[in-house]
């Protein structure tokens, strides 16, 4: 999460959405910069609003504006499935490693996710108490370009980005009837990446 506090302008860092590179190329510019632990790095819209644009208020700025990355939602599995087969995850519960993504995104379609499918939602992240998509502007990770002419022209500056905490590559794709059951039964990941443009 950045701050950039007399540009009026918070960055939500949605995970596995190449928020790493743009928090360290802009970490300089920023007035806070929350980078450590995860859990706090990746605070949500809802904890943000209830925990730390209450504290700006008091301290004198109340009219924040937030910013946001979200990446369409197969992809956005992919990555976390990719991430998970990674060597030091061997042998954990959140390791993929001897699971196809098939499998992967069936355990993200239980009730009870098991471990390794236990990643979150980009949705639950993006709306705030209401349930309502709740950032001032929202990109497509799949676009960097316009999130970036709005960072420059908000922060003014245009820092040159580095590739970090990628996940392993790798081809992989889901049998089409498995789509359909993640489009039907998480319909709200695929609204919030569809609302989501040139950041509004």
């Amino acid at each position: 999460m950045l701050v950039f506090w007399e540009e009026r302008l918070v960055f939500l860092a949605v995970p596995k959405t190449g928020t790493t590179a743009i928090e360290m190329a802009y970490r300089p510019y920023a007035g806070i910069a929350i980078t450590d632990p995860p859990v706090v790095k990746h605070t949500p819209l809802y904890r943000y609003r209830r925990f730390l644009a209450p504290y700006f208020e008091k301290s004198g700025a109340s009219d924040f504006e937030t910013v946001a990355v979200v990446r369409e939602p197969v992809d956005w599995l992919g990555s976390w499935y990719r991430y998970r087969q990674r060597d030091d995850l061997v042998g954990h519960p959140n390791s993929t490693r001897d699971l196809s993504f098939d499998d992967f995104v069936r355990g993200y379609l239980r009730r009870d996710r098991p471990a390794f499918a236990s990643v979150g939602s980009q949705a639950k992240f993006l709306q705030d108490a209401e349930g309502a998509i709740g950032i001032t502007h929202l990109f497509r990770y799949e676009e960097p370009e316009p999130l970036l002419r709005f960072l420059a022209g908000r922060v003014g500056k245009r820092p040159e980005l580095k590739r970090l905490n990628e996940s392993p590559s790798m081809e992989l794709s889901l049998r089409p009837r498995l789509r359909e059951r993640l489009e039907e039964e998480c319909p709200d990941e695929f609204t919030v990446w569809r609302a989501a443009g040139t950041g509004g």
